[in-house]
């Protein structure tokens, strides 16, 4: 069976990645930082909840080595852990740039720089999906660090698919507004005047669904996707079109 992981995937929109890799298949190791209810949760289905914290460059070398040593190399990679800690930029801390960018950023290159000589030698024809933001190409206020770590990803993205190819494809995945707990509850959308402000600003005039981002993983881990690499796939409603 193949082997596909997850970080950040017992939770939100990482469950629902999580959930559909299940569906084509493959065996789902879902990494999680702190949520032992959301894990507990994942546990009692097919997911295989492995906790760690991707800023921690030797935990994840050793994550790194269990996952391989227990389940073979994978053939799918979602690199989807990230934080948010939004402060205008003169009140930004030196820890809330670090946190941010070494979680949103470093841990992605320290799960691939983990994983990828072993996708390599299996000859396995490999994909890494980077899960980046809209706000990685149009900027927002009080989010220098998060702006600037989703940016850095999605040119990460690009170098991958440059030095790794022909033998793994990545791709970095922008969903748009989604509905998740923590969209609800960052822009208060439980608001009906304030969901209702919020979507006008999308042309599809609705909020996106986890489901749909989970399709458009579905296309960049399949066949469908395989003349594709180093792109930038946005599911946005038509909200940003560059």
């Amino acid at each position: 069976m193949r082997t596909a992981i997850v970080s950040g995937g017992t939770r939100g929109m990482g469950l629902s990645f999580s959930q559909r890799l299940i569906k084509l298949g493959y065996r789902v190791v879902a990494l999680y930082r702190a949520d032992e209810v959301a894990a507990a949760a994942a546990a009692a289905t097919d997911l295989r909840p492995m906790r760690v914290d991707v800023a921690d460059a030797s935990a994840v070398a050793e994550v790194v080595e269990q996952i391989v040593e227990t389940y073979g190399p994978p053939t799918v990679l979602v690199n989807n852990a990230g934080v948010n800690v939004d402060r205008p930029f003169l009140e930004m801390s030196v820890d809330d740039w670090r946190r941010v960018m070494d979680t949103n950023l470093s841990g992605a290159f320290y799960l691939t720089r983990g994983l990828v000589p072993a996708m390599l030698d299996a000859r396995l024809d490999g994909v890494i999906v980077n899960v980046g933001a809209t706000t990685g190409i149009r900027p927002r206020r009080d989010g220098a660090n998060y702006c600037a770590s989703k940016a850095a990803l999605l040119q990460l993205t690009k170098c991958l698919a440059l030095e790794l190819a022909p033998g793994i494809r990545v791709n970095c995945l922008i969903p748009g507004n989604t509905e998740t707990d923590e969209l609800v509850t960052r822009f208060h959308l439980n608001d009906p005047a304030a969901r209702a402000a919020h979507v006008t600003e999308v042309p599809q005039g609705r909020i996106g669904a986890a489901e749909e981002i989970a399709d458009a993983l579905e296309f960049l881990v399949g066949p469908g996707s395989g003349f594709m690499t180093g792109q930038k796939l946005i599911v946005d409603g038509g909200q940003f079109m560059w």
